[in-house]
């Protein structure tokens, strides 16, 4: 292990082999003009240079055409356009598989916030016992979501992964290969992608990934904290939302639901079967060949065909396997026991499911279906609900759901939501028989607002013939401003009904609640949703507490800040005694999934400092917020707040977002199987719009706003009243506040606010832009003020580097989209321009892709 400095480290394997392996990828021909790799780097020198006189976008294009090509055709200036955007995508793959290639160089997969270093703290501390307890409990679950926000198709990921490797070797013959491969494949997908497309490309991530990052993470901690001794906990868990998760999209059929949970079951199998190969290999003796050849029959069996009737399991598998290993244990001298050790960890792991198939619908939906569902069944004479049910108060209502049972008939309902609701409870059902129960278990009512949303939930699961107790998680998400407040109030009612008590009794009085980063930024801002969470995840612990239940919290995380992304495992980290800490569950989306989890270096890396995060804040260290603190926060966040609501309530925020960003091309992209809002509505309805094209619309026009907006004005009323000293204190004592405020400085060091000023001058949004422009200039002068850095991001210097290098190769990129856009507008104006629109048009989408990838470091 070199011991250079972290930034030394990534300057040489990363920044100088990019230089390197950029210069050879730009001398390939890959069109049949050659000279599009010697004109992008003249073109990426008058865009530095046009910025930093201050020109704007068009000017810039137009005097780079003016300059180096002799009277162009309108054709030729779009087509080398066109052909700039397909390089630049391609420097980004090239950049991510450099960065992903050096990552065990450049980050100390020993160093701190790894098992090995959480192992040694807790040794040297005397609290290895302590650490033992706490692992025997403690969980980290990632969720990954297919929600659209990475654009490479399976042939480029196949691609990233090979160059991933021959840069490892410095194989370069091979290396030029796949850049010239890299040319040829297209990026852009013909057509939208199915829920299923979408969840067989995350699957890719569990067969090549976590299949391999996992076990070796479970096997450290039995060998080296267990000394051996088995464990009853899988540690790590998966969840999985493409093919189950509604709301998210709602092209999702109960068909998709099934096929999705078939297509995990065997791809785990497939594994299990090539793992059984190879351990009969080694195991060539008396009594553990007929084992393993058992065993290897009857996975391959499985494997090729999709039984309807299912006669083996997780159970039968670890029995027999247990069989082999008595054998071995007993006859053979333990002779090559750690293979078969490692391999039954996985079968414990990853069961006959790989990962948890989530459901979510919306309240608003259920609601109107479950309704539905009830003048359904009376107008059939059914007696389970009484006739005046509609007329009841909700407290009168939840009585009568928590005692509902049944086994209703789908071909009754008279309403195609309630037939879909019904039948993905019964979908749910099939999938734990052919799975295991841990194949789909839980059911996520996102925009959950009152205790009826649940316990209408409730009741449809109860009403699917459940035997006995209901295998089942029901998980309120509360997201709004609002929702976060009344979430306490909401449990309460639930903990105070019997039933449903005694529901959760049969669950080992554990519930899952989860909270959205996303919706909740778009809502309320930066400051106040993470306050906000923060204050419900206390009040949820303190009520949960008070009724002797283990709340579990479920983080919506987005990649950006923003979307509660940033750096995770610290957020973690600060959370203190006052939150429930037993586990750690959040999605993971897009390009968080292939930056944080996309090779086993980066993957088994990440994992730990999740897993180290937990245990920082339990065994370890107690970050607690005091009252002056919490005084001070609460203030910030509803001053943000103010700020952001009135932002928001502008009367050109909505047309802004129209008309000068990329919000509307989201839609048009094929880059995601589900549309970019709720409503089918052809105006623009801010509540019906969702978090990522909103999100990422600000993002294209590298203003970030939901990452800041607010906390400058914030900061600014301390500043003004003579107390900023006091929030300096606050920041250098608590670990919240301080990781709250570095991830809102990684939104700002990722905007850039040259490429829009033109903008300052328009008619109409010339003052909105200013607006926002000011905000920014506040909120970073102050940040920089506070933690007394000279640049933002200067304690993160390899972040801030792979973000400067990815910001400068898209610097082109965000001209020519901005270039578009503008002609667009200009083209709008008048009649008959259709065609060259639909050019224009087409040139924003294909800018997206590149943008977007190149954030992957967003996380």
């Amino acid at each position: 292990m070199t011991t250079l400095p972290k930034l030394a480290r990534f300057n040489e394997n990363v920044l100088s082999k990019y230089q390197i392996y950029n210069s050879i990828f730009m001398t390939l021909p890959f069109d049949t003009i050659n000279d599009t790799g010697v004109m992008l780097p003249l073109f990426h020198k008058v865009c530095k240079k046009g910025f930093q006189e201050g020109k704007n976008p068009t000017e810039i294009v137009e005097a780079f055409f003016n300059k180096y090509q002799e009277n162009p055709t309108e054709k030729d200036k779009t087509d080398l356009l066109f052909r700039f955007i397909q390089y630049i995508e391609r420097q980004v793959v090239l950049f991510d598989a450099i960065e992903d290639a050096a990552f065990p160089i450049v980050n100390n997969m020993d160093g701190i916030g790894t098992l090995r270093n959480s192992e040694e703290t807790a040794i040297l501390g005397d609290k290895k016992e302590e650490l033992k307890a706490y692992l025997e409990e403690f969980k980290v679950r990632i969720v990954l979501t297919a929600h659209p926000t990475q654009f490479y198709p399976g042939s480029v990921l196949g691609i990233i992964t090979d160059l991933d490797n021959a840069i490892q070797n410095d194989d370069l013959l091979l290396i030029k290969k796949l850049l010239a491969q890299l040319g040829k494949t297209p990026f852009y997908k013909k057509s939208k992608p199915s829920p299923f497309d979408e969840a067989v490309s995350l699957i890719w991530y569990l067969e090549n990934v976590f299949y391999h990052s996992i076990p070796k993470i479970y096997n450290y901690v039995q060998h080296h904290i267990y000394d051996g001794e088995s464990i009853d906990n899988e540690i790590i868990d998966l969840g999985f939302w493409p093919g189950g998760d509604r709301d998210g999209n709602p092209f999702v059929t109960t068909k998709i639901t099934l096929d999705v949970a078939e297509r995990l079951r065997q791809t785990i199998l497939r594994n299990y079967y090539r793992d059984v190969r190879r351990l009969k290999r080694r195991y060539t003796f008396d009594g553990v060949q007929e084992i393993l050849t058992r065993v290897e029959k009857r996975l391959y069996k499985h494997v090729i065909r999709s039984y309807s009737k299912v006669n083996f399991s997780q159970k039968i598998l670890l029995e027999e396997l247990e069989k082999a290993r008595e054998i071995i244990v007993n006859n053979h001298q333990s002779l090559f026991v750690e293979e078969l050790n490692d391999f039954i960890n996985k079968v414990r792991i990853f069961g006959f499911h790989f990962a948890t198939l989530d459901i979510r619908q919306d309240s608003r939906v259920h609601h109107k279906a479950f309704t539905q569902i009830v003048a359904d069944l009376q107008n059939i004479g059914d007696t389970t609900f009484p006739k005046n049910y509609a007329h009841l108060s909700p407290e009168e209502q939840v009585e009568i759901l928590s005692v509902v049972k049944g086994n209703i008939d789908p071909s009754i309902l008279t309403d195609e939501m309630s037939v879909k609701t019904i039948e993905s409870i019964y979908a749910l059902k099939e999938i734990q028989q052919r799975n295991g129960e841990r194949g789909a278990n839980r059911y996520i009512i996102s925009n959950n607002q009152t205790a009826l949303n649940v316990m209408e939930t409730f009741a449809m699961l109860n009403l699917c013939g459940f035997e006995n107790e209901l295998p089942v998680d029901v998980i309120p998400l509360f997201e709004t401003v609002e929702d976060l407040i009344n979430a306490e109030d909401v449990m309460r009612t639930l903990y105070s009904n019997k039933v449903y008590r005694h529901h959760l009794s049969k669950r080992k009085n554990k519930q899952t609640i989860m909270l959205g980063f996303s919706d909740g930024t778009k809502d309320g801002g930066y400051l106040m949703a993470n306050w906000g969470i923060f204050k419900a995840k206390e009040a949820l612990t303190r009520i949960s507490r008070e009724f002797d239940i283990e709340v579990i919290f479920f983080d919506g995380r987005g990649g950006p800040p923003a979307r509660g992304g940033g750096k995770t495992h610290q957020f973690y980290a600060s959370l203190g005694p006052t939150i429930e800490d037993k586990e750690i569950q959040l999605t993971i989306q897009g390009q968080t999934i292939s930056s944080n989890f996309g090779t086993e270096n980066s993957s088994q890396y990440n994992l730990e400092q999740l897993l180290s995060s937990g245990i920082k804040n339990e065994v370890f260290t107690k970050d607690q917020l005091n009252d002056k603190h919490r005084e001070f926060i609460e203030d910030m966040a509803s001053t943000s707040y103010q700020t952001y609501v009135d932002f928001k309530n502008h009367p050109q925020f909505l047309p802004y977002l129209e008309k000068m960003s990329t919000l509307k091309y989201y839609a048009k992209t094929n880059i995601g199987s589900r549309p970019s809002k709720r409503s089918n509505s052809d105006t623009l309805d801010f509540s019906a719009l969702r978090a990522i094209p909103f999100v990422g619309s600000w993002s294209q026009l590298k203003q970030n706003v939901p990452g800041f907006f607010g906390v400058g004005t914030a900061l600014k009323k301390y500043e003004d009243a003579g107390r900023f000293d006091e929030i300096i204190e606050f920041y250098n004592a608590s670990d919240f506040f301080k990781t709250l405020l570095e991830n809102s400085m990684m939104s700002l060091s990722k905007s850039f606010f040259g490429l829009t000023s033109y903008m300052s001058t328009d008619p109409v949004y010339g003052e909105f832009w200013n607006l926002i422009h000011t905000e920014y200039q506040t909120t970073k002068r102050l940040l920089l003020k506070l933690t007394g850095h000279k640049e933002l991001m200067e304690n993160y210097p390899v972040g801030k580097a792979s973000i400067e290098i990815r910001e400068d190769i898209v610097l082109p990129l965000l001209t020519i989209q901005q270039f578009a856009l503008k002609r667009i507008q200009e083209l709008q104006k008048t009649e008959g321009n259709e065609k060259e629109l639909a050019i224009f048009e087409k040139m924003v989408m294909r800018s997206l892709f590149g943008n977007i990838n190149a954030s992957r470091n967003s996380a």
